[in-house]
């Protein structure tokens, strides 16, 4: 039987493991280990099973003396295999290119996340920073406990270095590896003294990344790579109206007949064939002839014909019902009574598809002792064997949920059912009695991808006699992915970005509307904060003008008591050369800059682009980004994930947008889903500045300041105010 290459390579290391006498703070302990530790309160099991805190659960070294870490996280490229390395070296006193890490199995042990196990809000290095250090810390003073022991000597003699005690005074050493068995026995402390951040040696560093060569060697395996013995590879094709049903297939003898086809399936909302390529799934699937029901009206998980985002951004427009406040301060209308002048407008973003390049697959197969195995990219291990489980009609202890390497996050892997082809995987498997690899086409990806909302937010702000703003109100009408799958009410994930703003606006009403949307919806990277940010920023700027202030300047007088942003704006006007709004030229080109600051996901950020228009299209020369997340562990890869942050971003306000029309979604693959173009992307600079307040996230914090400095330099060279995104859909003309 063949399985993906990551797991046959974690059972036989595991097996290895068992029968070595290795140091294993691991899951697999050899049962005997387990049991004497039990009984005598000793070794890995006295631990406590607080999610975090049993080393046993995340660190094993062989008799090799190799070292695997157990991630929490899973790997999609934004580089936390590194950095879960370099953390967990540090204290450990092992050199971070020498570590493996893997994917952790699903578990309580992992639950480090508020309780829950997620990769995602930019959240995996600042939740797990303290709890990895400390198990790094643990285990070496175990090793430096047996070695005293095996030695003789006090363990304050001895040194560590890269896997290896040494007692200076007689010269002998002992690698971890050696150690294995004497430390296995030990009762773990929790008093361990934790590295001087002073003496860091890998911590703060640019340490290069330790996937990049199984990923240039085309041996990292995701999960259209994997193979599993006697699997047939399927293909869907979706109903062309989300929420109806296919009601007969004219043809499925013929198309059973058709070369390499096993057996042809309707599925909830879906047809599908299964076949020995998936070329040839895909090729029969494309040629059933299908009897489809009506669309119905339009309501959660069902779209109308006539529905379309024209209609919907009409709708949240329109409503009139009752919001809930999610921020109150001071006497708003006691403040517009007195306002010199008052300023309005409505900003819109549309609905934008995640557009990844690895396409949606599944691979499941049940066993013969009525297990279910299924390989499947997420970011909530634990949820989602759960739903896995539940698609199968299986208990949660049956099922075994492999956990590839993803091709990119950026939300797509939190979404399930409609969002996600693995139920439609688990349904072929059963039926069949095979497993079964499903792959997505990319026409399929983008007719079921959930998507960001399509949001809408109308701002009103009080300017005094001095052209100071004295109060601000905001409502904004719609639904978040926090609400739609977690319950969250008033959903944050729909105002994030347009609350808790730093600027010292002394009076603030702030609401939310909820009018859900019919299509499917779901996390984008930095999720509300993606479009809220951009208004809040483009509405500022309109304030500023208002009150005949420089936006520049505004901003630094409403944050003269916030130093850590005034820091912010300081350095990102120091690295792009000084602030200049324009028009300006630059080698025979008008120019124009814009400035933006935004505070996501526990960090800060200060953002300045600079523009041109040519033939009615904006062009973006430079961004300067200017980014605090509290403190760093990778300096290098954090400037990598605020660049490609930008990127998105850009992508976001320039051109980026799917569009609903006649019920249906207009862009089925790349062709027509405009997304940046290499020759879209600008220059970036990146100054990280380390405040020292508490860690922030850093893999989305980058992107919600691009759009609204974006919006504001076109503003300022145009005189053209854009409210609704992408600025594709507006032709502008130059100063």
């Amino acid at each position: 039987m063949t399985t993906s290459s990551h797991t046959a390579a974690g059972l036989s290391r595991r097996t290895f493991l068992a029968g070595s006498g290795a140091f294993v703070l691991g899951a697999a302990l050899p049962a005997r280990v387990l049991a004497e530790a039990a009984g005598a309160g000793e070794g890995a099991a006295a631990m406590a099973p607080a999610p975090g805190t049993r080393v046993a659960a995340f660190i094993e070294i062989g008799a090799d003396n190799a070292v695997r870490f157990l991630s929490p996280f899973v790997e999609g490229g934004q580089g936390i295999a590194t950095g879960m390395a370099q953390t967990v070296g540090e204290e450990l006193d092992v050199d971070p290119s020498r570590i493996t890490v893997d994917y952790a199995p699903p578990g309580p042990d992992y639950l480090v996340v508020n309780g829950m196990r997620l990769t995602g809000g930019s959240f995996s290095t600042r939740s797990s920073f303290p709890v990895v250090r400390r198990l790094g810390a643990t285990a070496r003073d175990m090793m430096l406990r047996a070695a005293a022991a095996r030695l003789e000597v006090d363990a304050a003699s001895l040194s560590t270095s890269d896997g290896v005690v040494t007692h200076a005074a007689t010269g002998r050493t002992l690698t971890y590896g050696d150690l294995a068995e004497e430390a296995m026995a030990l009762t773990p402390r929790e008093d361990v003294a934790l590295r001087d951040p002073a003496a860091f040696r890998w911590i703060g560093k640019p340490v290069a990344r330790i996937d990049v060569a199984d990923k240039s060697r085309g041996l990292a395996k995701f999960t259209i790579d994997q193979v599993v013995d006697g699997m047939l590879f399927a293909a869907v094709v979706h109903a062309p109206y989300y929420g109806t049903e296919p009601l007969s297939l004219a043809n499925a003898a013929d198309v059973k007949a058709m070369p390499g086809v096993h057996s042809v399936h309707t599925l909830p909302g879906a047809v599908a064939v299964t076949a020995d390529s998936w070329w040839r799934a895909r090729k029969a699937v494309e040629a059933l002839d299908v009897t489809w029901s009506d669309p119905a009206p339009s309501g959660i998980d069902t779209v109308a014909a006539d529905f379309s985002s024209a209609a919907m951004r009409a709708a949240l427009a329109a409503s009139t019902a009752e919001g809930v406040s999610v921020e109150a301060e001071g006497d708003v209308d006691a403040a517009f009574a007195a306002a010199a002048k008052t300023v309005e407008a409505e900003y819109d973003a549309p609905y934008l598809a995640h557009a990844q390049l690895e396409p949606p697959s599944a691979i499941a197969r049940f066993n013969a002792d009525g297990t279910l195995e299924v390989w499947l990219p997420n970011q909530m291990p634990d949820a989602f064997l759960k739903l896995c489980a539940e698609a199968g009609g299986v208990a949660p202890e049956k099922v075994t949920l492999h956990q590839p390497m993803l091709g990119g996050f950026f939300g797509r892997h939190f979404t399930y059912g409609s969002g996600n082809p693995f139920p439609q995987a688990i349904a072929l498997a059963k039926a069949t009695g095979r497993p079964v690899k499903l792959v997505w086409s990319r026409e399929e990806e983008f007719k079921m991808d959930a998507m960001r909302p399509l949001s809408f937010t109308r701002f009103k702000a009080a300017i005094g006699a001095d052209g100071m703003p004295t109060a601000i109100t905001a409502r904004t009408v719609g639904e978040g992915p926090l609400g739609r799958y977690f319950g969250a009410a008033p959903d944050s994930s729909m105002v994030e970005g347009i609350t808790e703003k730093p600027y010292a606006i002394a009076n603030r009403a702030m609401e939310s509307v909820a009018l859900p949307h019919p299509v499917n919806i779901a996390f984008w990277r930095s999720v509300g904060h993606s479009m809220n940010d951009g208004f809040y920023e483009s509405f500022l700027d309109e304030v500023a003008e208002g009150g005949g202030q420089d936006p520049f300047a505004l901003r630094k007088a409403l944050l003269a008591q916030s130093p850590r942003h005034l820091a912010l704006l300081d350095e990102v006007e120091r690295i792009s050369g000084g602030w200049k709004r324009g028009p300006y030229t630059v080698d025979g080109t008008v120019r124009a800059r814009g400035v933006a600051m935004a505070s996501p996901f526990g960090s800060e950020t200060a953002t300045i682009a600079e523009v041109s228009i040519a033939d009615g299209a904006t062009k973006v020369h430079h961004v300067w980004v200017a980014f605090d997340p509290g403190s760093v562990v990778n300096p290098a890869i954090v400037k990598r994930q605020v660049e490609s942050a930008v990127a998105l971003g850009l992508s976001a306000v320039l051109v980026e947008q799917a569009v609903y029309e006649n019920g249906q979604r207009r862009d089925a693959n790349y062709d027509t889903y405009q997304v940046l173009r290499r020759e879209m992307m600008p220059a970036v600079t990146v100054s990280i500045v380390e405040s020292g307040a508490p860690m922030g996230g850093v893999g989305e914090p980058g992107l919600p300041g691009v759009p609204g400095a974006v919006v504001n330099a076109v503003a300022a060279l145009t005189g053209t105010r854009v409210r609704s995104l992408p600025l594709a859909n507006t032709a502008l003309s130059g100063a």
